[in-house]
């Protein structure tokens, strides 16, 4: 047999017992992690080679001398080999568990697409029936009396203020989940910003009969956008306003304490099973039945579960927290904004 013949066959069969002995190596770390794998087949390789080089010197085909030298240039490459496996395994382990993650990501806000539009179509359907069947009945005269046509007036003006409330919920909250809500940041006073709310809340409290008080002092100056945390601190209020019962007393509070200011909305809505609190600002979430909003013809409150995912939303963009926690007969939410540069 030819020389080369037998110094393929050798080295086929020492790299061949090497490659098997990697392949049974890899098949027992299943379930670890990429960089295991990586450097196992990389070590692998490397060791291959040299099986096959040691039993080819081992049929005298190499002189002990050349021998050394290519062991001392495998073990050279085997080292290099096996750090860029380390390297490169711990990035293709990142990359695959951000892809994981981005994967995770997109599985979440398509099931919150979808339960938006559920949510989205069923609260809109309810108000448009009722303006059409009150439109149709004023076109056909079937109510002609002054009363009743004032009502079904009021009626659809009511129903059409919830219909356009809902829509503007829909688009800020589509602004900001694509990211293109851009805001300007200056030094705002949480004073300031609570007493607009206040002002703008106490028409729709007296009308649900609730008591809306505020601190008077204490509040601090946060870097952020007025308006944007006046839609924050609103939507905050009307939540309180809607889930308290008559008689009942909605309360602001804020301070600061030099590296954030903070303001809370505590309301009297009896408090938020603890299995629900996660949930609270998530999308088209409204709760148990007991804080179903009413529908009320003079002070309509109802929405679309979108008000706390709004304001999670802004607190998010301002690089903030909110935060909901129980507390004596009704729960408390509370935002932290990042305080003015010193």
């Amino acid at each position: 047999m030819p020389d080369l013949a037998v110094v393929l066959l050798l080295a086929l069969a020492g790299s061949g017992l090497v490659g098997v002995a990697g392949l049974l190596v890899l098949r027992g770390l299943r379930g670890r992690s990429v960089t295991a794998h990586v450097t196992v087949l990389l070590a692998t390789t490397v060791l291959a080679v040299v099986a096959g080089v040691v039993a080819v010197a081992q049929a005298m085909f190499i002189s002990e001398h050349d021998l050394e030298v290519l062991l001392v240039v495998l073990v050279a490459a085997g080292v290099v080999s096996l750090a860029l496996a380390l390297w490169s395994g711990g990035r293709l382990a990142r990359a695959s568990v951000w892809a994981a993650e981005a994967r995770e990501r997109e599985r979440r806000l398509e099931e919150s697409r979808r339960q938006l539009v559920a949510w989205v179509s069923h609260d809109l359907r309810t108000p448009l029936a009722g303006l059409r069947a009150m439109a149709e009945a004023l076109e056909d005269g079937v109510v002609d009396d002054a009363e009743t046509v004032s009502h079904y007036h009021r009626r659809m003006r009511v129903e059409t203020d919830r219909v356009s409330g809902l829509v503007d919920d829909l688009f800020e909250l589509s602004r900001i989940n694509a990211g293109t809500l851009h805001i300007t940041l200056e030094n705002v006073p949480l004073a300031d910003v609570v007493s607009d709310a206040v002002a703008a809340a106490a028409p729709l409290a007296r009308a649900k009969r609730v008591r809306l008080e505020a601190a008077p002092s204490g509040y601090g100056t946060v870097r952020g956008s007025e308006p944007e945390l006046g839609r924050v601190l609103a939507n905050l209020l009307l939540n309180a306003i809607r889930h308290t019962p008559a008689d009942g007393v909605v309360r602001v509070d804020g301070g600061s304490d030099g590296r954030a200011g903070w303001v809370a909305v505590t309301d009297g809505c009896g408090g938020i099973p603890e299995s629900d609190l996660p949930r609270v600002f998530d999308v088209a979430f409204r709760g148990a039945a007991a804080r179903s909003p009413e529908n009320d013809a003079v002070a309509p409150t109802g929405g679309g579960g979108l008000g706390l995912a709004i304001v999670r939303g802004l607190v998010d963009v301002h690089d903030g927290e909110v935060a909901v926690a129980n507390t004596d007969g009704g729960c408390r939410f509370t935002v932290r904004l990042p305080a003015t540069a010193p």
